[in-house]
């Protein structure tokens, strides 16, 4: 059974939309490959952070984009923040944004 992509708030999703086009288009095979292998999905797409985050890696030639997301109960998939690279390092504050958020899922 697939697993179900969800995200945490219509903000993140339109986040998303707004990436370049070519960037846009490896994140909608990756998020196929997501829905499809769930927690096996491994490098180079996808990337463990540590305490349930996640990261989804795409990219295209006018970028880099990520997109963090955890697992829930029933095969769910939550993206809870997404951006587009403008460092070779990921910036604190998108991680930290990241986390509070799953916490907020995990906890209520």
């Amino acid at each position: 059974m697939p697993y179900q992509i969800e995200y945490f708030h219509p903000r993140v999703l339109a986040e998303i939309e707004s990436w370049p086009v070519d960037v846009l288009a490896d994140y909608a095979r990756l998020v196929e490959l997501l829905a499809e292998h769930g927690p096996s999905l491994r490098l180079p797409h996808s990337r463990t952070l540590g305490e349930g985050l996640f990261e989804l890696r795409p990219r295209g030639r006018s970028g880099i984009g990520r997109a963090f997301y955890c697992f829930m109960l029933g095969q769910r998939v939550i993206v809870v923040h997404a951006f587009i690279k403008k460092t070779q390092q990921t910036p604190d504050k998108e991680l930290k944004l990241a986390r509070k958020r799953v916490k907020e899922l995990q906890h209520g």
